[in-house]
This record gives structure tokens, C-alpha cells and sequence, in this order.
């Protein structure tokens, strides 16, 4: 049997395998039952819920398209690297990193490095808009976060408060 769609074979093996490992690992957890859920319930039917998807999802690759359609093409490096640096950046800028001696910056300076950070994943990140979008998502992040919610982490640096 050919696969008709490359990816949607490869998609939906993966989301096989990711959820078969999040229900598997939910096992380690009381799983409880509808009426009365454990903390292992979500997990174990999300868990399932998306092994059973990957595996239609796989299946349906198989029959779907025609000879040589959808074909994977290449590694996408450049956003890859500044999506996952960029959330790097984002968690050693919020809490610090003791281990090393970086302070804690806070919550508005992670949610800028995190912004423009990821842009710089797209080829013509433009400055402008990057900074209206760092400055909308960083004043909700505040107003939601810490303002409604009451969350206790730091906001601003901490040469900045003192």
C-alpha cells in the first residue's frame, strides 16, 4: 500500500505516538472515573483521544491524494531554532537562573524578548509592528496575570523595584 500523502502520514504519526506517550504516562496517576476524575483522567483520554486522530489521520494518508501528492519537503531550521530560543528566553527571563547567577527580569521584559525573539524567525521581520504586538501582549499579560488572577512572580527587574 502507497502513501498518498507524506504529510499527513508522517502528522498523524506523530500525534499516535504523542498521545499513546501522554496516555501511557497518565497510568502513573490516579485515574479515577467520570463521576469522581482523578489526576490522571484528562490526561489519559486526551491522551487516547489523540492516538485514535493519528491513527485515522495515518490511515486516511494511505487512500487520500493521489500518487506522489503532498510530499515533505524541507526542514524548516530558521523558525525552529527562534520559536524554541525565543521560549528559552522567555522562561531564563522571567525567573532568572540561579545556577548561573542571572537575575530574574520579570514578566514585561520576557514577554519583549519573546516577541521579538520569535519574529526573527520570519525573513523581514519588520520592527514596528513587532513592538505593538510585544506591547499589547505585555499589558494583557499584566492586566490578566497579575492584576486579575493576582499571580505572585516577578513583573519588572529586580534593580528596577528596589
Amino acid at each position: 500500500m502507497a502513501i498518498a500523502s507524506q504529510k499527513d502520514f508522517f502528522s498523524g504519526l506523530m500525534f499516535a505516538v504523542v498521545g499513546g506517550g501522554f496516555a501511557w504516562g497518565a497510568n502513573s496517576y490516579e485515574v479515577g472515573e467520570a463521576a469522581r476524575m482523578g489526576p490522571g483522567y484528562f490526561p489519559l483520554m486526551l491522551g487516547i483521544l489523540l492516538a485514535v486522530l493519528g491513527v485515522i489521520i495515518t490511515f486516511q494518508s494511505l487512500t487520500k491524494g493521489g500518487p506522489g501528492g503532498d510530499k515533505i519537503g524541507a526542514f524548516a531550521w530558521r523558525p525552529l531554532g527562534f520559536v524554541l530560543g525565543a521560549n528559552l528566553a522567555f522562561g531564563a527571563l522571567l525567573v532568572g537562573l540561579p545556577s548561573i547567577g542571572f537575575p530574574a527580569m520579570g514578566l514585561i521584559v520576557a514577554i519583549y524578548a519573546l516577541v521579538f525573539i520569535a519574529s526573527l524567525a520570519q525573513p523581514g521581520m519588520q520592527f514596528k509592528p513587532t513592538l505593538i504586538l510585544a506591547t499589547i501582549l505585555a499589558a494583557g499579560s499584566y492586566g490578566a496575570f497579575v492584576k486579575m488572577l493576582s499571580l505572585q512572580f516577578p513583573v519588572w527587574p529586580a534593580f528596577l523595584t528596589n
